[in-house]
């Protein structure tokens, strides 16, 4: 790789130092680097894709999980494969800490690495009089943002009815995001490079809180129900975390697997169950 774009979160490198570093150190090795600081731009959170070089080759994003994320949503169309710098907490999709910032750069530059194609999320909102359409890597969660009234909803796959729910959100999760949200929900974890679709419920008011795998070629459809007591609910779905579209009782939020794919880069021969171990062991959890 010759061509590199940075997109860097500001709470995590303030002064830029990371970033000037990486930079300066790309070009040291004859590398090109763009580095585009973004100042709050309608549609996006920490680049413009618009502003992407033409022939950038790797896109390489400082910050945390949130911000690779954002970054995938942001580029979506542009297939330029993504890696991550930690500047975060755990970081579970980022490939480089910055212990190891030297040593990833050199590969790069050698092009001693691999690709992993993620799969993405594609999620579509019809209401009375519009229709909303987003995509995700990690997951589409549809939830309350209001008073803490309890929702309900009916889920149907591939049309037919599978379930009804009393509960404060569903999250519809890909394998990327299974140690996200999904895993804090009491969702089961996922090999990120299977091909599948989680389902699981939110604060179910239910004993039955199991979460349900479906085949990525599976379609889903959330129902939004009224309010037994016939208030009106603040409730909205969330793409990966953020671009909150407002849902209201009666919408349908159709999901499926995105025909987009999100290019990871990959430079550490370790295997997920190695890396989940690790992870797991710096926030002391038991594995």
């Amino acid at each position: 790789m010759r061509r590199f774009y940075l997109i860097t979160n500001r709470m995590k490198d303030a002064e830029l130092k990371t970033t000037n570093w990486i930079r300066e150190e790309l070009q040291r090795r004859g590398a090109d680097c763009t580095v585009h600081v973004q100042e709050g731009n309608a549609g996006c959170y920490y680049t413009d894709s618009r502003e992407i070089p033409a022939g950038c080759e790797c896109i390489m994003v400082l910050g945390g999980d949130g911000t690779l994320l954002e970054a995938a949503r942001d580029t979506v169309d542009l297939d330029i494969p993504l890696i991550g710098v930690n500047l975060g907490t755990l970081g579970y999709l980022a490939e480089v800490d910055r212990e190891n910032l030297s040593g990833a750069l050199k590969r790069l530059c050698e092009d001693d690495y691999t690709i992993e194609r993620r799969m993405m999320l594609e999620g579509q909102i019809t209401g009375e009089t519009d229709c909303r359409r987003s995509y995700a890597l990690n997951d589409i969660v549809v939830s309350r943002s209001g008073s803490l009234q309890m929702l309900h909803f009916h889920i149907f796959v591939n049309g037919h009815f599978l379930k009804g729910y009393s509960a404060d959100g569903i999250i519809v999760s890909t394998p990327t995001g299974s140690t996200g949200y999904n895993m804090s929900a009491g969702g089961p974890i996922v090999e990120p490079s299977a091909k599948l679709m989680v389902i699981t419920p939110i604060c179910p008011h239910t004993l039955n809180t199991r979460s349900i795998v479906l085949s990525p070629d599976d379609e889903i459809e959330i129902v939004l129900l009224p309010a037994r007591d016939g208030r009106t609910q603040q409730v909205e779905a969330d793409f990966d975390g953020a671009h909150g579209m407002a849902l209201a009782a009666g919408d349908h939020m159709r999901i499926i697997r995105s025909e987009r794919t999100t290019a990871i880069v990959k430079l550490s021969d370790a295997g997920f169950l190695e890396v989940l171990h690790r992870k797991m062991k710096e926030e002391g959890g038991a594995l």
